[in-house]
């Protein structure tokens, strides 16, 4: 009687010691399962770096531009893909990826996320994940939505997928038609720059400018990284 306890307890402590390992070491599933609320990252803690994010739903010929001045700095940085330009763009995907970039989730349609309610979100996250993750073999870890538009349920599903929300605290706004190269530097060059979150977007615009904001944050002993450069705790 007592072996037969045992061969069944085991098993049983075995699983909750896996269970609790996962919980201790992914934060944001954590939060989740403690019911406790959660909040979209805006800076990191890391101020020898700033992160660059990039959102691709279109601009694919201008990407390789971008990729040849990135090199030429030894620069690695976020691109944000949603879903359907994946689909359409494995190639291009995979150049990114190669080239040592890091990808982050972007939703699938570039829909507003707050108004899809959690079915909507499920989909639009996990559509994207799958489809990058059968072109690079990846799972994605930072989901930045569309627009920046979240609500509750936006965030509490992405972290239920095993995502942290990417937002920004410098927008260089390069989508509008009045953001020249001069403008889009300024906008980024004025505001604080360790531990910040850059958005941009690939804009015939945003290609001039990276030059000169590259090496004016160099300058500074600042290093151009990624998100996850950003997030890093420092040893």
């Amino acid at each position: 009687m007592t072996r037969t306890v045992k061969t069944f307890v085991l098993p049983i402590v075995l699983v909750a010691i896996l269970i609790f390992s996962f919980f201790m070491y992914n934060d944001t599933v954590l939060s989740v399962f403690k019911n406790e609320k959660i909040e979209p990252i805006r800076k990191g803690n890391n101020k020898d770096y700033i992160a660059f994010t990039c959102n691709v739903d279109w601009g694919t010929e201008l990407i390789p531009p971008m990729l040849d001045i990135f090199d030429k700095h030894d620069i690695k940085i976020t691109f944000f893909v949603t879903g359907r330009w994946a689909k359409n763009n494995p190639e291009m995907l995979k150049i990114i990826y190669d080239k040592g970039h890091e990808i982050g989730n972007h939703g699938y349609g570039h829909r507003m996320h707050s108004k899809i309610g959690i079915e909507g979100n499920k989909s639009e996250i996990g559509k994207t994940h799958n489809i990058v993750k059968d072109v690079i073999g990846i799972d994605m870890k930072y989901f930045a939505p569309p627009s920046g538009d979240f609500n509750e349920d936006t965030l509490n599903v992405a972290a239920q997928m095993g995502y942290k929300t990417i937002l920004w605290n410098i927008d260089t706004i390069d989508w509008r038609k009045d953001s020249t190269s001069q403008v889009i530097i300024q906008r980024v060059l004025k505001k604080p720059l360790k531990g910040s979150i850059v958005l941009m977007h690939p804009k015939q615009e945003t290609v001039k400018a990276l030059e000169q904001i590259i090496q004016s944050i160099n300058s500074k002993g600042i290093k151009v990284g990624t998100v996850s450069k950003v997030l890093k705790p420092l040893d």
